[in-house]
């Protein structure tokens, strides 16, 4: 059961994941070139690749926080629906907003 729930997960956040498996490729494909712009000893080239690298890495922080925020409207808006739950409508739980 283990195994099929885990190739489960996996078939699941694969697309879900793919956005951010770009931009880290684009980030290896970054780092590589300054690599060798540090290797030709181009300064110039050095510091476009830096800041292009960086970019990158912005775009891949934001979209981690944004999965990050979508995910807890959803539990939220989960957790105000079920009564079961603590804090949601009817619920004995003491967590406010």
């Amino acid at each position: 059961m283990s195994v099929r729930l885990a190739q489960l997960a996996g078939r699941v956040l694969r697309p879900v994941l793919l956005p951010v498996q770009f931009a880290l490729l684009l980030f290896t494909l970054r780092r590589g070139r300054l690599r060798a712009a540090r290797a030709r000893g181009d300064r110039g080239a050095i510091s476009i690749e830096l800041a292009l690298a960086i970019i990158a890495l912005v775009f891949v922080a934001g979209a981690v926080a944004t999965a990050l925020y979508l995910l807890k409207d959803k539990v939220v808006t989960k957790v105000d629906q079920d009564p079961n739950l603590p804090g949601g409508a009817g619920g004995a739980g003491g967590a406010s907003k």
